[in-house]
């Protein structure tokens, strides 16, 4: 046990925690967004799909605590990892000019925390129906509660600003992720990283396609 704490505190030992935890978000986006997109297939098709879902009892809050705990790990390694560096360079640069660092490195911040907020307001709304801005929900008919929630113009918005962020978490933290626990072997090319911004961009798509859908007609 000791052992394992000591190697949590590193900074690699948090990068590695960062890594598999962040792989399991990964895995969970793209099989959520491939679920999601059965809404163009019409009422049945979803809502069957939901009903699928509820129906594997134990086996879906399994792997909805795994992905409870592996987000939380997620943030905790992050906050901490963030304070680790502030520490150890606690005057910052006179001029900060990025030189290498992309976009999506320089918003993992504040893009995560977008995340965090959008993944609670999204469970309190989607999930469990706490939070309903279109004034009904229902458990069964989760096609319904898509149409009606982004008809509300600001729903919609905040939808796909969120899904903006997710899009460049997914590229540089997929990618980050592999070399984190130690898969991927250092390159120029690495091919990884190629992978990475297309599973950023169909990803993004996906979840964006429906908001858009809903408020253009395409699905009502």
């Amino acid at each position: 046990m000791g052992g394992i704490r000591a190697f949590y505190a590193s900074m690699v030992g948090k990068k590695v925690v960062m890594g598999v935890t962040g792989l399991i978000g990964v895995g969970f986006v793209i099989l959520h967004s491939l679920g999601n997109l059965l809404v163009f297939r019409g009422p049945d098709a979803i809502n069957t799909y939901s009903r699928f879902l509820k129906g594997t009892g134990e086996l879906l809050w399994t792997l909805r605590v795994i992905l409870i705990v592996a987000v939380i790990l997620h943030v905790i390694a992050a906050v901490q990892l963030t304070r680790q560096s502030r520490a150890a360079r606690p005057i910052g640069y006179e001029r900060n000019k990025p030189q290498v660092a992309t976009l999506a490195s320089r918003t993992m911040r504040w893009g995560g925390a977008l995340l965090l907020v959008f993944i609670v307001l999204h469970i309190l709304h989607f999930t469990t129906g706490t939070i309903r801005p279109e004034g009904v929900f229902s458990m069964e008919d989760v096609y319904a509660n898509i149409v009606l929630s982004f008809r509300i113009w600001w729903v919609a918005l905040f939808y796909m600003l969120s899904m903006v962020a997710l899009g460049l978490h997914l590229f540089h933290g997929a990618w980050s992720s592999v070399r984190s626990i130690g898969v991927s072997p250092p390159s120029p090319q690495p091919l990884h990283h190629k992978i990475s911004i297309v599973i950023a961009i169909l990803v993004w798509a996906a979840f964006t396609a429906i908001p858009v859908a809903v408020l253009s007609g395409i699905v009502r």
